[in-house]
């Protein structure tokens, strides 16, 4: 027998070897993977709840696993973005008037007491009632943010964007007006600038109605002013049926400046 024979009968055996190996592998595999699957079938049968767990787990991994996919862009941070706060953090009296307010307009609590919380800040600042400013802002939108009128008033307050473009510099440029905060700080400015000028709250929500050089604003003073007791109600904590507005009661002390000019006035109002 050749070297040349001998080598190739050599290679013949061990790859008669590794056949015979793999196979005897296999097939042990594959009885092995039979036995686990039958096995796995009897505990599902017998124990519903494993199975439940099983396919809870893959559901969340399946899902896991497609988020990438599509991609889903996940942002931990948005709700900083979010104008809400958690009503059980509210003072009591600023508590009361969200839960009502929320349940009157049909609008979440949360965003509400920020709103809230906000009108009783800015009402400090600009010395001027928060509930006169939460009265205004549920009779003139309904605490819609994105609320427009046939006129162009904008937002919370339905404050007359292009006629106070400049008072929302300070908050970006007039698309600001959709933003509630400065909705309501933007209006509640206004508000206190025609009370100033009207010498009354009666006068000062005329001008801001654009009812000013008119002599009946369409019952929208009186609107206002019922919603305005009705909160003052709620914050002291009386019966809201038994309070009834009463203008020798909330009209305010202030002094009078020279009667507004018709340019004053248009400049000031913003009908809604």
């Amino acid at each position: 027998m050749t070297a040349t024979t001998r080598i190739t009968k050599g290679i013949r055996t061990v790859a008669n070897d590794i056949a015979q190996g793999f196979f005897e592998i296999t097939h042990n595999g594959f009885a092995l993977l039979g036995l686990a699957v039958m096995f796995a079938i009897i505990t599902f049968v017998y124990h519903p709840e494993i199975r439940t767990e099983t396919e809870m787990r893959l559901m969340g991994w399946l899902q896991d696993r497609h988020a990438p996919s599509i991609s889903v862009s996940l942002e931990p941070d948005a709700i900083e973005r979010a104008t809400a706060t958690n009503p059980q953090e509210l003072p009591k009296q600023q508590a009361a008037v969200a839960f009502w307010l929320s349940k009157k307009y049909s609008v979440a609590p949360e965003p509400l007491s920020a709103l809230v919380a906000e009108a009783f800040e800015t009402g400090r600042r600009a010395k001027i009632e928060p509930t006169l400013i939460l009265a205004v802002m549920a009779v003139e939108s309904g605490f819609n943010p994105f609320a427009q009128s046939h006129v162009g008033a904008q937002g919370l307050m339905q404050v007359m964007t292009k006629v106070h473009s400049e008072k929302y510099e300070g908050y970006g440029g007039k698309l600001a007006a959709f933003d509630p905060v400065s909705n309501l700080r933007v209006g509640a400015k206004v508000l206190k600038e025609c009370i100033a000028r009207a010498g009354s709250i009666e006068g000062g929500l005329k001008l801001y109605v654009g009812a000013g050089n008119m002599k009946s604003d369409g019952g929208y003073t009186a609107k206002v002013l019922a919603e305005y007791a009705r909160l003052q109600s709620v914050v002291s904590g009386k019966p809201i049926q038994s309070i009834q507005p009463n203008p020798a009661v909330i009209t305010p002390v202030v002094e009078p400046s020279a009667p507004p000019s018709v340019e004053n006035v248009a400049a000031l109002t913003q009908p809604s």
